[in-house]
């Protein structure tokens, strides 16, 4: 992989010089996509003839950073730049600048006009707005690509590679490129649907969501709803769940702040078994004023001993705390009244060395020393 990956390297830079410096041609498409079977990129067509000449705008589902490039050796196509910075590299990598940063209707009058000329190849656009591996489900369709023209022509694609994954979230194009030198073949399936009119009186939403069921259906797989920004929300949660640190002596894989709670309608009765049971009773050594029942339906929930005991402690799981009659095998040391009743659950206060004050001391000093005493029994009891 290391020596497919740096001979081809050499070899991509002749092939964008070659695309650079040849026209827009059958010819130039021809040579371009022998030297890219060079570099592991091949692309299939299921039937050139189902391409209809005169529809200006193609949809296609979004699967790698390189879609509109696969796609342009086929055919004359533009894809215009919708993030990203224009310059070198937006052009380099065959997206076309319209100059337009600002909402998406400019750019849909932009590309209005660029369609209303005869003599530009037609538009490439991708509805999704963000790629997916293309094996579970097409991300929700943007309106905005179905209000250029009343007439669009849907392409299915599919990509395969063998070991290597071909599409993996949150991942550079960069990456991307170098993970196809290093493997030994990517191939590109291109299928050519027929084209799709807007019918009478049909909004962009509903042109959009029929597209996206045809597409679904030829792909075989889930129309869903999800949009680019749930992708791009879900990217971001699970950056922060890996920077958060790990809990030592906690569960696998389980952060030090606790889970989000399910509710329990969504997750069901768990059945009672002996793990649950054993953990249950590592939680009561730790909190004994916790009644049993909660802390067993909290375990059914998170599977986790140190995410219970983070759960109840930060009181996301209410509770009336049991006295000390509740469970008279345990060690129960003594609980504060006052805490309790302000609702700061799990803070345990020890019988210190000697006796607490019964009465609220009158002097600060008295006071102060009070609470000093209490914090260092609640400092040996935790030591030990």
């Amino acid at each position: 992989g290391l020596c497919l990956l740096v001979l081809r390297l050499f070899i991509g830079i002749h092939v964008f010089l070659v695309s650079c410096a040849l026209p827009d041609s059958v010819l130039r498409r021809f040579i371009v996509r022998v030297m890219c079977s060079v570099l592991g990129l091949f692309v299939r067509q299921n039937d050139p003839r189902l391409r209809d000449v005169s529809v200006r705008v193609y949809i296609a589902n979004h699967v790698t950073q390189f879609d509109h490039n696969v796609i342009n050796l086929l055919t004359s196509c533009n894809t215009p730049a919708l993030n990203g910075a224009p310059g070198f590299i937006c052009w380099s990598r065959g997206f076309m600048e319209l100059g337009v940063t600002g909402s998406r209707a400019e750019l849909v009058d932009s590309l209005k006009v660029y369609s209303s000329h005869r003599g530009n190849p037609p538009l490439l656009l991708f509805p999704e707005e963000a790629a997916t591996n293309g094996r579970a489900g097409l991300l929700r369709f943007s309106s905005w690509p179905f209000s250029v023209l009343d007439v669009v022509q849907p392409v299915a694609l599919q990509v395969q590679r063998p070991l290597i994954t071909v599409s993996v979230a949150d991942s550079s194009w960069i990456t991307e490129l170098l993970w196809t030198f290093f493997v030994p073949f990517t191939v590109y399936q291109v299928r050519w649907m027929p084209s799709v009119p807007r019918r009478a009186e049909e909004l962009s939403e509903d042109f959009a969501l029929r597209v996206q069921e045809l597409l679904a259906m030829e792909l075989g797989v889930v129309s869903t709803r999800l949009t680019a920004a749930d992708k791009t929300e879900h990217m971001k949660r699970l950056r922060h769940t890996s920077l958060l640190p790990f809990a030592p002596g906690g569960c696998p894989g389980q952060p030090l702040a606790a889970r989000p709670r399910v509710p329990s309608s969504l997750t069901g009765a768990a059945p009672e078994d002996v793990r649950i049971t054993a953990m249950a009773q590592r939680v009561k050594e730790v909190l004994p004023h916790v009644p049993l029942e909660v802390i067993r339906i909290d375990l059914a929930q998170t599977n986790c001993v140190d995410t219970t005991i983070a759960n109840l402690l930060e009181g996301r799981v209410p509770f009336f705390p049991e006295s000390k009659e509740a469970a008279p095998d345990l060690p129960v040391p003594s609980t504060s009244q006052a805490a309790a009743a302000s609702g700061i659950q799990g803070s345990v206060a020890v019988p210190p060395s000697k006796p607490a004050t019964k009465q609220f001391a009158k002097s600060p000093v008295e006071r102060h020393l009070s609470l000093q005493e209490r914090k260092r029994a609640l400092y040996d009891y935790a030591r030990r």
